[in-house]
């Protein structure tokens, strides 16, 4: 059976439109699915998926996704049910791609959804809040976002032209050859500023045995990212050097990975080898940013958007606890290697934010609280991060796990 595009939309509103966009796109050579996530009146157009089948996958079942009085209420039950129903057409290989189109409702009800396929799968949103600040709506996958110039409110010489070039730019995703390039296997790797010496020389290792690095700045986004296309499938192995997201999580930086941080790696169950990259820092903006509580702290500026502050103890206590409540459920091995030298580029002696008791503090808690058993390590090495010697035993362990659990392309 061909894989179909399903074209969403609430279709007691947006019916006609979302009729046209898929005339449109069968013109085009694909087969379509118009579904309907409507919350309020009957359908205006007959769906070929109604809003019953949908709210049918709501994990609490269907009248939690229907009947609701408050709008924002039946928004986000519908939401809900409909990540669950595209993930189960997906799984079941029917989903070919997906476009949905929406004002700030429909955008809020059908981007989360989106964001849930897979990277690669072809995804495409015709939105009234395309053009303002999308990171809500986008995240860190691969959605494509089309303002829609005029409100998706029925069909003219605006709207015709618009939804017609959606239609258009979605079967071509859809119909469009792959590249054919052999895969390499393709490794996830987290990197700083201040930890570029030991992620470029595990990257060039790593790139000389044949493996495909994805570098990905730990930003908050960037962890997320990644672990996303772990949850994707396209990443096979992970060698997160730099973890400083997880300071910003619990201090409240600028750059929190997020509460579910690690956990995509840890359920995949793939080669994981992980460091304390830039755990000494949590960031801020500029200067003038920094929260009142924490301008009298040793403060560095990085540049000046980014301000860092070195962390005490206390935090990196605080850190090791919350890294080893994820790594202690962990199913498959992993080795987590301390750097006992230093765990930034200014974490050194002469460096602004060298402090050996706060680095012990980290490192101790970690051999505390994570649980050791046969496939989870803990190694102190006594190197600095940026260390070659550091580089050479991050690209060893990874080779010493990946032969364990049969990654491609890992012989020796």
């Amino acid at each position: 059976m061909a894989r179909m595009i399903y074209a969403i939309a609430t279709m007691d509103t947006k019916g006609e439109e979302i009729a046209f966009v898929a005339q449109q796109a069968r013109q085009a050579g694909t087969h379509v699915l118009t579904v309907d996530v409507g919350t309020s009146q009957p359908p205006v157009v007959t769906p070929d998926i109604p809003r019953e089948r949908v709210a049918a996958c709501h994990p609490a079942g269907a009248p939690a996704a229907l009947g609701h009085t408050d709008r924002g209420q039946a928004v986000s039950a519908m939401s809900a049910a409909l990540v669950a129903f595209l993930k189960a057409e997906h799984d079941a290989g029917k989903l070919g791609g997906v476009i949905g189109l929406g004002g700030s409702g429909g955008t809020a009800l059908i981007a989360p959804a989106l964001r849930a396929l897979p990277i690669g799968l072809p995804k495409l949103l015709v939105s009234t809040v395309a053009s303002g600040n999308t990171a809500p709506y986008v995240g860190c996958c691969d959605l494509t976002l089309m303002y829609s110039v005029v409100d998706v409110a029925g069909l003219n010489r605006v709207s015709r032209e618009v939804l017609a070039n959606a239609a258009h730019a979605i079967a071509g995703m859809v119909t469009g050859a792959r590249p054919t390039v052999g895969r390499k296997p393709t490794l996830g790797m987290t990197m700083f500023g201040v930890t570029t010496p030991c992620v470029t020389a595990v990257r060039q290792a790593l790139e000389a045995r044949g493996f495909d690095c994805l570098v990905f700045h730990a930003t908050g986004t960037g962890g997320q990212a990644m672990e996303k296309l772990v949850a994707s499938g396209l990443i096979d192995g992970v060698l997160d050097i730099t973890t400083t997201e997880v300071a910003d999580e619990v201090v409240g930086g600028v750059f929190p990975a997020g509460p579910e941080r690690f956990d995509a790696i840890l359920e995949r169950r793939i080669p994981y080898v992980m460091s304390l990259g830039a755990l000494d820092m949590v960031n801020f903006g500029a200067r003038d940013t920094v929260p009142p509580a924490f301008r009298e702290r040793k403060l560095h500026v990085h540049n000046p958007q980014v301000t860092l502050m070195r962390t005490t103890p206390a935090e990196n206590r605080q850190f090791a606890r919350w890294i080893a409540g994820k790594l202690n459920r962990s199913q498959a091995p992993l080795i987590l290697l301390i750097p006992e030298r230093g765990v930034s580029a200014i974490d050194a002696p002469g460096q602004p934010f060298h402090d050996p008791e706060a680095d012990a503090a980290l490192f101790d808690e970690l051999e505390r609280a994570v649980q050791p058993t046969p496939t989870r390590q803990i190694c102190r090495l006594r190197h600095h991060i940026n260390d070659p010697e550091f580089a050479r035993a991050l690209v060893e362990a990874y080779f010493e796990l990946a032969q364990a659990t049969t990654v491609p392309g890992t012989s020796a």
